[in-house]
């Protein structure tokens, strides 16, 4: 099968690392590292065959990373840090890939690769750091946005280095070379902005429009890739293109859409391009050169480390901060090996420095959770209550809550349930970890706190401890099942509200002790069917009835032991058996301008008035002596008959 074979071990033996280092706390990254490694030429046993046709799909890889990178840049993201980020992270890379050149000098290299050397350390690993946030629970602090910003723009420095560092090749062109790299990369943005701003989109709204998604897929796909490789035509980077192409759709109706589509994809060829690095390592190499990797890993890690550390403190970032980035930021990126791929490909740096990059890169990854980690021990020999950094929040209050809901993501499900929660002034506080949802619940002047709530610090942070509810809108089963375990150690007698994508799910949510469930797609269904069979002259109480049935049999075994469902699905059936009907009194009605009584409704029509809605606002109940006025919307309930002649009666 030849390349089919390749992909196939490929992919499988990605899994089987990824799952392993997954377990073990790593980022599934390395994982697809090792399954290169263990494939590659350089370990012996089963190897891949077709290393330089797998090299070839691994370049269609890095396109898409960054053209998801392009697509997900948004200079929203960066405003809490702006001045950190666009401004300290340029230092910091000038200041690394000064201390990178040092060292190259230092081990008696040329010019040029001391200088590659610096770009390639100057960069550290999103996907690593993101990972290890999540896992010691500090995504949502302020140091997480410092890094988090930060890194954005590390990202998007790969663009113009992957310009100027190839021009280096043929010092004799100098200055002319670069700038004339430079113009074509800026007419290219320009040619970009002005064109693809009003084509592409047009062109998104055009597909969206036929309602087909695999072919939104493909034309997303074809438009990253396609673009990439006219760059490429005109003597720019293919990944370069890419990355135009995704920011230029980001600002369109259809970014979200298009970045939720390409993620599966991007993944797949991105599996590709980490195995093909691994492919490239070599076991020997680094046993050869072993005292000069770790010496690398160590000069580069200190070096990085005190830099981010010290713009940190620069920027008047203080306490925890100043330590929490230099640990967490000191590793060497994946797109470090996005750059030295395109070194190799364009013989601007050999396989030696490859290696050696690739090598102290996987051992930096490997160390940053372990190091990382070890920031509130250091912090504490000087502050004892680091773990009290606060998170970003808003509208929480001082005092804290008691009795309250807690309710976990704050998309469209959740932020609903909180205007309601808000109107009936039930104490509430929502989770969130996306940040521009954050910023809508905040503007809507409602609590909530910004992180994962898969952590406990998180959930703390909203008195998960006092709380009588929780409400999970976020979807499914694997992203909710910690977090109830999670706030169930905190608080056992918390209510569970949650939602589920099957009944599958059932069972094991009412394992984790949840009290209620709901089944989005199901109950859509269910009042589906009811519009649909009105349409068939069935009485609405014979479609309740057979829609509650159905409802009942499927919710029996979580709900068995709870009376109050039972009896609010009763309710839901006794509402259709009064028939109520909406009437408007016109301005010449016989029963406007006198009271209820006096008109005596009930003796001549039958019909009850059981509300009334005036200038927006409801009267529930009114009594006899209630006076009804033109215009008022007047509910009543009673039969056909009763409600037909208070019709004929309020129309005068």
């Amino acid at each position: 099968m030849g390349l089919a074979t390749d992909i196939i071990l490929l992919i499988v033996a990605a899994f089987f690392c990824g799952l392993l280092l997954q377990r073990i706390g790593q980022p599934i990254i390395l994982g697809y590292i090792a399954a290169g490694i263990v494939l590659g030429p350089h370990t012996g046993g089963l190897t891949v065959s077709n290393i330089h046709e797998i090299e070839l799909l691994a370049e269609i890889g890095i396109a898409l990373l960054l053209f998801a990178l392009g697509l997900e840049f948004s200079l929203k993201d960066l405003k809490p840090v702006k001045m950190v980020a666009l401004v300290g992270t340029p230092i910091q890379m000038i200041l690394t890939i000064g201390l990178g050149f040092g060292i190259g000098q230092l081990m008696g290299w040329d010019w040029k690769p001391s200088l590659w050397l610096g770009a390639l350390i100057s960069l550290s690993s999103t996907m690593v750091l993101l990972k290890t946030l999540m896992n010691q629970g500090w995504l949502g602090t302020l140091s997480s946005k410092v890094m988090i910003g930060m890194l954005i723009v590390q990202d998007l420095a790969v663009v113009p280095l992957m310009i100027i560092l190839p021009q280096l090749n043929d010092p004799a062109l100098g200055i002319p070379a670069l700038g004339f790299a430079a113009l074509k990369a800026g007419l290219f943005l320009a040619g970009m902005v002005l064109l693809g701003t009003k084509l592409l989109p047009a062109l998104m709204a055009y597909i969206a429009g036929l309602g087909s998604r695999e072919l939104f897929l493909l034309a997303i796909t074809a438009i990253g890739l396609g673009i990439g490789y006219i760059t490429q035509l005109v003597g720019l980077s293919f990944a370069f293109g890419a990355f135009v192409a995704g920011m230029v759709l980001s600002e369109s109706d259809y970014g979200h859409q298009a970045l939720s589509d390409i993620i599966p994809l991007r993944d797949i060829f991105g599996l590709l391009f980490f195995t093909s690095v691994g492919m490239l390592f070599d076991p020997a190499f680094l046993f050869k050169h072993e005292k000069e990797i770790l010496i690398l890993v160590l000069v580069v890690g200190v070096g990085k480390g005190l830099i981010f550390s010290s713009i940190a403190w620069v920027f008047k970032y203080r306490n925890v901060i100043p330590l929490a980035i230099g640990l967490g930021l000191f590793q060497i990126g994946e797109f470090s090996f996005v750059l030295a791929r395109i070194g190799v490909s364009t013989g601007s740096i050999d396989n030696e420095l490859y290696n050696l990059i690739l090598t102290a890169a996987i051992l930096s990854m490997v160390l940053t959770p372990l190091v990382s980690g070890q920031t509130a021990r250091l912090y504490a020999l000087k502050k004892r209550w680091f773990r009290h950094e606060a998170l970003e929040s808003s509208n929480i209050s001082e005092e804290g809550y008691i009795g309250h809901v807690v309710v976990i993501g704050g998309g469209r499900i959740g932020f609903q349930i909180a205007h309601v929660l808000k109107h009936l002034n039930i104490p509430f506080a929502i989770i969130e970890n996306d940040h521009r949802r954050f910023e809508q619940i905040k503007k809507a002047g409602m609590p909530v706190v910004y992180g994962d709530a898969n952590q406990e610090i998180v959930l703390k942070a909203a008195d998960i401890t006092a709380a009588k509810l929780m409400v999970m809108t976020i979807p499914g089963l694997v992203n909710a099942m910690p977090i109830i375990h999670q706030a169930k150690e905190l608080n056992g007698d918390i209510i569970t509200v949650a939602r589920s994508d099957g009944p599958d799910a059932l069972a094991h949510l009412k394992a984790l002790g949840v009290s209620e469930v709901v089944l989005p797609e199901f109950e859509a269904s269910l009042e589906m069917t009811r519009q649909s069979l009105l349409h068939f002259n069935i009485p609405p109480t014979e479609v309740q009835r057979h829609t509650d049935i159905v409802r009942q049999r499927l919710y029996a075994d979580l709900f068995d032991k709870d009376e109050d469902y039972r009896v609010l699905s009763q309710l839901r059936s006794a509402e259709l058996q009064f028939d109520l009907q909406w009437i408007r009194l016109p301005p010449r009605s016989a029963v406007a301008n006198r009271s209820i009584g006096e008109s005596e409704i009930r003796k001549k029509t039958g019909a009850s008035i059981v509300g009334v809605v005036r200038n927006g606002q409801l009267k529930a109940n009114p009594d006899a002596d209630f006076i009804l006025l033109p215009e008022d919307l007047v509910a009543i309930i009673g039969g056909v008959e009763s409600r037909d002649n208070f019709s004929i009666l309020a129309s005068g």
